[in-house]
C-alpha cells in the first residue's frame, strides 16, 4: 500500500485588474449625447402628433354595406 498524499494544484492567478475609466472630456460628452437624445424624446418628437394632439381633422367618409 502506498500513502503518499496527492500533490498540490497551483494557485489560481489573480484576475485582471478592472478597466479605469476613460478621461473627463470622453465622459462629458457622452454625458451630452445622453442629455440631447433625452430632450429630442419630449412629445414635440412624435411623428404623428405634436404636443396639442391632431391639428386636423381625421380623414374618414361614411360606412357602406357594399363599397359604393
Amino acid at each position: 500500500m502506498c500513502f503518499s498524499s496527492p500533490s498540490v494544484p497551483a494557485p489560481v492567478p489573480a484576475p485582471a485588474p478592472p478597466p479605469s475609466l476613460p478621461d473627463s472630456g470622453v465622459q462629458n460628452a457622452g454625458a451630452n449625447q445622453r442629455n440631447l437624445a433625452a430632450m429630442a424624446y419630449g412629445a414635440s418628437s412624435t411623428i404623428l402628433t405634436g404636443p396639442q394632439g391632431l391639428q386636423t381633422p381625421a380623414s374618414t367618409t361614411n360606412k357602406s354595406l357594399l363599397g359604393g
